[in-house]
């Protein structure tokens, strides 16, 4: 209840009780774990170096890309493998656009995208139909 003076505690020089601060730091404590809980997760690989010299990585296509970003070194090619667990027609095919790749992929099995990576920088792999989106960070 609002004292007299017909203002809050803490303003036109009223006192801040005990009681009102618990309340706020906990009202801040409930923000900042419904803030932690819907984070972007991000997930993340560095790709396996083979002994034959090339990176590679499988990624998992359901619903999105698991990884979804691929950290990829420059001037190593590049073995990209991708299985695809769901039936969705986005999910058919993978396209990536900078390396001037694409492929078809069948339902349950494992279809490879080879290429060179010679630029540092950012780059997407999409979906056909541009809806699930992948990253390759090529340093």
């Amino acid at each position: 209840m609002p004292p007299a003076s017909g203002g809050w505690p803490g303003t036109a020089g009223e006192p801040v009780t005990p009681d009102v601060l618990i309340v706020d730091a906990l009202g801040l404590a409930a923000i900042g774990g419904i803030l932690w809980y819907l984070r972007p997760l991000r997930k993340s690989q560095p790709v396996q170096q083979a002994s034959d010299a090339v990176q590679s990585a499988l990624i998992v296509v359901k619903g999105g890309y698991t990884p979804d970003t691929i950290v990829l070194q420059r001037n190593v090619p590049a073995k990209l493998v991708f299985r695809r667990e769901e039936a969705a027609p986005c999910s058919e095919r993978v396209v990536l656009p900078a390396f001037g790749q694409s492929a078809t992929l069948p339902q349950g099995e494992e279809v490879a995208v080879e290429f060179l990576p010679v630029s540092r920088g950012e780059f997407w792999f999409t979906c056909h139909m541009g809806v699930l989106k992948g990253r390759i960070v090529v340093q």
